[in-house]
């Protein structure tokens, strides 16, 4: 079961939210404890999974980044947990989640290069993460414009070797 964070944490990632870039010192300032006390409760809330400290873009400034959003219906049955562990293993993508509504999943994607890439992920990498008749339908929308929309870079998205290798390599059936 999730716990609830306390009033002092809330405030302190509040306080990450909107710049990362204080010190402990600054941030002990404005919560009014102690570094000491703060440092402990910045490990805290690291370690047990709560709050990750990281640098974000801003998709609009970005012209080389193509965002999308993937509705995923699923024939899971019981297995949805294991699918969406799965799809987020997967490179180019920054989240998945389970919502109510007509998709089972929502996927958000990120690729640097052209809506080939996009094509690929979508059409390729996506439908075989799980077994024949689990997915039964997606639909993607591109993100075509955006406001205070900050990002992570997935794993995939600007590596070395760039997005036609880590797709092609993804792509290939695995030799046993």
């Amino acid at each position: 079961m999730r716990e609830f964070i306390d009033p002092t944490d809330r405030r302190l990632a509040k306080l990450l939210s909107s710049d990362a870039q204080d010190s402990v010192n600054q941030l002990a300032d404005k919560l009014q404890l102690s570094p000491p006390t703060v440092r402990t409760r910045l490990r805290s809330l690291i370690e047990k999974n709560v709050l990750k400290i990281v640098g974000l873009l801003n998709l609009s400034e970005r012209p080389e980044l193509i965002a999308a959003v993937v509705g995923i219906n699923a024939n899971a049955q019981g297995h949805m947990d294991d699918l969406m562990k799965k799809i987020a293993e997967l490179p180019f993508v920054t989240s998945v989640s389970l919502v109510t509504g007509r998709f089972d999943l929502i996927v958000e994607v990120l690729v640097a290069g052209d809506v080939q890439d996009l094509y690929r992920v979508t059409s390729e990498l996506l439908p075989k993460v799980a077994g024949p008749g689990v997915v039964s339908r997606s639909e993607t929308f591109v993100v075509m414009k955006s406001h205070n929309k900050w990002i992570n870079l997935p794993r995939g998205c600007w590596e070395q070797g760039g997005n036609e290798e880590q797709l092609t390599t993804l792509s290939k059936p695995k030799k046993r």
